[in-house]
């Protein structure tokens, strides 16, 4: 029984999920901007204590590996190898994209609608989805200004459409959309809503969020398989260069 450790940071929320198998352990979450770097840590220690068990019986520690946001990608990544150089225990990276859809694909049955009319709407797109099998996942991370970060997966996790940044508007996922109900969610969706949502093969989930919980399926399949990463030359997964803001000094122009 595979004891992991999964932390996200790949987004504004900063996640940790402690699993035993399939059963999860304790959980902790926020998605408060910029605190990842004073949260992280505390949350590790709160989940551990909170479940009873010690850093030293972890069998591995999973990192969210972007894309998503370079500070939070670093911060996660430089605990996560600090935590395995100190326990001597494998790091297990995990696609941030996959595992959202994974999320999507859980919380499509529980979602809350914004209202009545929306969710029969909602319930019509699934049922012609479910009656020609064609139902698709399309988590989108925000990349700041209008693009986001995306892929489209069915509904056994496997990736039909690669992870890309993209510009969105009325036209994409046409191909898709086309022959599929195509699911949104994530903090990227919430931009490109007014885009797409009038498409009649397009379902929104609202306040769906990049987490923890939904890295173990991913992160215990590599697990049983050994496909560790190497400390020494791991690097998240940016998909974009860093660019810094210019510091705006008072007074100069």
């Amino acid at each position: 029984m595979a004891l992991i450790l999964c932390l996200e940071t790949a987004t504004e929320v900063c996640s940790v999920a402690l699993f035993r198998d399939e059963i999860l352990l304790g959980m902790k979450e926020s998605s408060v901007r910029n605190v990842h770097s004073s949260l992280l840590t505390l949350f590790i220690e709160s989940v551990t204590k909170e479940s009873g068990t010690k850093l030293k019986e972890l069998d591995a520690i999973a990192i969210s590996m972007g894309p998503g946001s370079y500070t939070g990608l670093r911060i996660g990544v430089a605990t996560a190898k600090g935590l395995c150089y100190a326990l001597d225990k494998p790091m297990i990276a995990v696609s941030t994209l996959q595992a959202m859809a994974i999320g999507i694909n859980y919380k499509l049955q529980i979602t809350n609608f914004e209202s009545a009319d929306e969710m029969q709407n909602a319930k019509c797109k699934m049922q012609n989805a479910k009656l020609s099998n064609a139902i698709l996942f399309c988590p989108m991370i925000d990349a700041r200004r209008m693009e986001v970060y995306c892929a489209v997966f069915d509904k056994e996790n496997k990736e039909m459409r690669e992870v890309h940044a993209e510009i969105i508007d009325e036209f994409s996922f046409q191909g898709f959309l086309a022959d599929n109900t195509l699911v949104f969610g994530g903090e990227g969706a919430e931009k490109c809503k007014p885009a797409l949502e009038s498409h009649p093969n397009a379902i929104f989930l609202n306040d769906f969020r990049a987490s923890a919980q939904y890295m173990n399926p991913l992160a215990t399949a590599k697990f049983n398989q050994k496909q560790f990463e190497n400390l020494a030359y791991f690097e998240p997964f940016y998909l974009k260069d860093f660019i810094a803001g210019k510091p705006r000094v008072k007074g100069l122009h």
